[in-house]
């Protein structure tokens, strides 16, 4: 598989991702106070092998070796994910100086290191007191997201210039509302409805706090978008892989890009949506970049008897499929980065996460070979720069993820990373992957310098 090089631009962002739960751990120290994933992940039954972020990596504690692995790597970015219980504990109350001091710390030394922040301002862990408060089925919960993002951008918005509101807002509203597989935990359409709503309004209001609070601030939103086909020409299937458009990317894409919620799925739902007046505009603020995590796409089929939006995925035979059973196809990436440019005018485009999982194996030598981990990566990139190529305006890539972590519902069973994570011990070693990206960063920075 060959990378068109040529095709990214030459201050092309060289990226890893992160989020604060999946690594901080330190959960209860320096005044962090609990979030819903802390109290989902100790409810029994809730996570594979009842793990939880207790730990994680120690990255509050090991974050100066995590920085130094990301300059090994030749990484010239790094999205993080700032924890609001560990900035806001109360929600809503006054900031917390030692959780403020610990990114105001962790933001400088990137910077010394020549690694720019991307900030990630939601990452699912709301705090636990909002949660019991109504979380985002309520309108308050939106208000008070804007409160936190406010604080933060005026503390660091000095050193960051690339700030995301939302990340993956789907997971937080259909799968913690309506699948109840992520905290939360509920099955609840009218919840799920509303959820999706506050967050996007939630967004609207905080990219205006930002950019009250950090003049100059490049903000964007971060979507998980799949491309959807149709398990068959039938009708019905057909419509189902309209349905499952609408729920998985038009729900997400439509209001922000000052076109409303579709009309569609607001009749596939059948719940009012708690709108006031001005919301939509609200939720339509300019932005100035987007992002799109991209993993699989989706085969689906109708299902009637099944819950919103009626349809369910099939599996294709024959497909190579990830240690997670996703689908690989990197001919998705490209279609979603162009779809992006010409049916939503995106003006700068990052691929804010990108990975796979597969089961690493530890050689006595301590060494991790992952060759699939490395083809898929190739092949991605690959379709990212034939994207770029046909008009794209790409201008960065975060692989997910720098180090295996907490992933969610699956525990520590499911390595993304980068890095291999001794949970153990918390020894890193970096994988042949890790090695590879590193390559393709150094390759791609020669053409540059061949070119200038």
């Amino acid at each position: 598989m060959t990378i068109d090089f040529a095709a990214l631009p030459h201050d092309f962002l060289w990226g890893t991702a992160t989020s604060a739960y999946q690594i901080e751990g330190a959960v209860a120290e320096d005044g962090r106070s609990p979030s819903i994933w802390d109290t989902f992940s100790h409810t029994p039954g809730k996570i594979a092998g009842d793990d939880h972020g207790d730990i994680a990596c120690d990255h509050y504690h090991r974050w100066r070796e995590d920085i130094a692995l990301m300059r090994r790597l030749g990484t010239n970015a790094y999205r993080m994910s700032i924890a609001w219980p560990r900035v806001m504990p109360g929600g809503d109350g006054p900031a917390n100086p030692k959780g403020l001091a610990f990114y105001d710390e962790l933001i400088d030394t990137l910077l010394a290191a020549g690694i720019t922040p991307s900030v990630t301002l939601y990452h699912w862990d709301l705090p636990q007191v909002l949660q019991d408060r109504g979380g985002w089925p309520e309108r308050d919960t939106a208000e008070h997201f804007a409160a936190y993002a406010s604080v933060v951008a005026a503390r660091l918005g000095d050193r960051v210039s690339q700030w995301t509101t939302l990340n993956e807002p789907l997971c937080s509203a259909w799968i913690g509302h309506l699948e109840g597989t992520m905290a939360p935990g509920l099955t609840d359409l009218t919840a799920a409805v509303r959820a999706s709503y506050h967050l996007l309004l939630g967004h609207g209001l905080a990219v205006q706090a930002i950019r009250a609070a950090a003049p100059g601030a490049e903000v964007g939103i971060v979507n998980n978008l799949s491309t959807v086909h149709p398990a068959s020409d039938r009708p019905e299937d057909l419509a189902a892989a309209r349905r499952v458009d609408g729920h998985t990317n038009r729900w997400w894409l439509d209001p922000v890009h000052g076109r409303g919620f579709p009309a569609d799925m607001r009749e596939v739902y059948g719940v009012e949506l708690p709108e006031r007046a001005g919301d939509l505009e609200v939720i339509a603020a300019p932005l100035d970049w987007l992002g799109l995590n991209y993993y699989f796409p989706a085969t689906v089929t109708d299902d009637p008897r099944g819950p919103a939006p009626y349809a369910r995925s099939v599996r294709r035979e024959g497909v190579p499929r990830t240690g997670m059973d996703w689908e690989v196809d990197p001919s998705g990436i490209e279609a979603l980065l162009l779809r992006l440019t010409d049916e939503y005018g995106a003006r700068r485009l990052y691929v804010t996460e990108n990975g796979s999982a597969y089961p690493d194996v530890v050689r006595p030598d301590g060494t991790v070979d992952d060759p699939e981990r490395q083809a898929y990566l190739t092949a991605h990139l690959a379709a990212c720069a034939s994207a770029a190529r046909k008009g794209a305006p790409l201008a960065g890539y975060f692989a997910w993820s720098l180090l295996d972590n907490f992933e969610w519902a699956y525990g520590y069973d499911k390595r993304f990373g980068l890095v291999h994570v001794d949970y153990r011990t918390q020894t890193r070693t970096i994988k042949g992957t890790g090695r590879h990206y590193a390559d393709l960063i150094r390759r791609h920075r020669e053409g540059v310098a061949k070119a200038a």
